[in-house]
């Protein structure tokens, strides 16, 4: 090895790399955000077709390169996922947000994906994005980016009429906007990726209100916004089921009346269903807080087998650091020494430049390995 290989890695390794940045995408189930980022960052993240979700997890993309930083990007489910309820949803982003706050992550930006090519704005929509908004509150607003994708679905000129109706809707984009949010189009091309980064890149990082909420404030998150926001949801659902209810009922009495067996079977089989769809939500509304408080306690657990494992790798790395300067001074005077004692220091030297530390992997769930990967870009 040359002294000015070890005279410019001393440079680098002393070079304080700029903060990496971490972005949140958000959004209704089939809105892009699987595609966008394995667009940008070259991952491989399940995409999903029609209304049918790939993400019921909360994902993330390997750490890339863009524009001089390192960037890791979150995947998160929406709240209208087809394999898990809003509590199971709420329960998994609020886990995650907290946990990684707790490390000192915080979000240099969120984005939020939405269709162009939806013919309207329905329930779905804007109950996610209602969710959204609880879940980032007023102050880190300024922040998110609101792109709109698949706009090579609809016509331009109905396209740009919708996007002005999101714009100027009360309950929809326009409160976000008038606080600092921007809208942005994305047409599927990495050019058009890369410059919706360019928006969030040199944002100030800020926490979001539900893990100021969840970290700072110890509130429950039934207390949280989102949580709030859920419970009204979760009310107004087991409302219209009490409604349905009355009025099956009181079509199976007109049945039995008339002796209308087939009917009346068949509004049997209804009321079950209603039954059914009653208890979960009820269910939904008790297990959000008791669900959350214990996946919590098992995400510190993994949190503090990450942290301790990364100060294992760096005491190791600090260790073969000195190994290897030790070797280098001893190199440098080596005029001392025999070739064959020269030729077994340039080996040793060789061999801890060619094997650095190894991850140690395979013990961390699911839960564990998104944390550490977000947690290794604080170390």
């Amino acid at each position: 090895m040359s002294a000015s290989r070890s005279t410019h890695d001393a440079k680098q390794s002393s070079v304080k790399r700029p903060k990496d940045i971490v972005i949140a995408v958000m959004g209704a189930t089939g809105t892009g955000k699987s595609t966008f980022i394995n667009l940008v960052s070259g991952a491989s993240l399940g995409v999903g077709s029609g209304l049918k979700s790939c993400t019921s997890e909360v994902g993330y993309s390997h750490a890339f390169e863009f524009a001089g930083r390192r960037i890791i990007l979150i995947d998160t489910p929406g709240f209208d996922d087809t394999t898990k309820s809003d509590t199971d949803i709420l329960k998994m982003i609020a886990l995650h947000l907290s946990s990684t706050y707790e490390a000192g992550v915080k979000l240099s930006g969120v984005i939020y994906m939405h269709r162009i090519s939806d013919i309207r704005v329905g329930g779905v929509n804007r109950r996610n994005f209602s969710m959204f908004r609880k879940l980032c509150g007023e102050e880190t607003l300024r922040n998110v980016l609101l792109v709109t994708n698949m706009w090579g679905a609809v016509d331009p000129a109905i396209g740009e009429k919708r996007e002005q109706e999101l714009m100027t809707d009360d309950l929809l984009f326009k409160p976000v906007l008038d606080k600092g949010a921007k809208i942005v189009r994305h047409d599927n091309t990495i050019e058009s990726a890369q410059s919706i980064l360019n928006h969030l890149i040199r944002n100030h990082p800020e926490a979001l209100r539900i893990q100021k909420e969840l970290v700072d404030e110890k509130k429950d998150i039934s207390e949280t916004g989102a949580g709030e926001e859920l419970a009204r949801e979760l009310a107004a659902v087991m409302k219209k089921h009490k409604e349905d209810l009355v009025a099956v009922q009181k079509e199976m009495a007109e049945a039995l009346a008339a002796k209308d067996d087939e009917t009346r079977a068949e509004l049997e089989e209804v009321r079950k269903e209603l039954v059914a769809n009653m208890e979960k939500v009820e269910q939904d509304r008790d297990r959000l807080s008791r669900e959350y408080a214990d996946e919590k306690k098992k995400a510190d657990e993994e949190m503090r087998k990450i942290k301790d494992q990364l100060a294992e790798e760096a005491r190791e790395r600090a260790r073969r650091q000195e190994e290897l300067q030790k070797l280098q001074r001893e190199f440098a005077e080596s005029s001392l020494k025999t070739q064959a004692e020269q030729e077994e220091l340039k080996q040793r030297i060789k061999h801890l430049q060619d094997n650095p530390p190894r991850r140690r992997r395979g013990f961390f769930g699911f839960v564990g390995d998104a944390l550490e990967s977000l947690v290794r870009l604080e170390f």
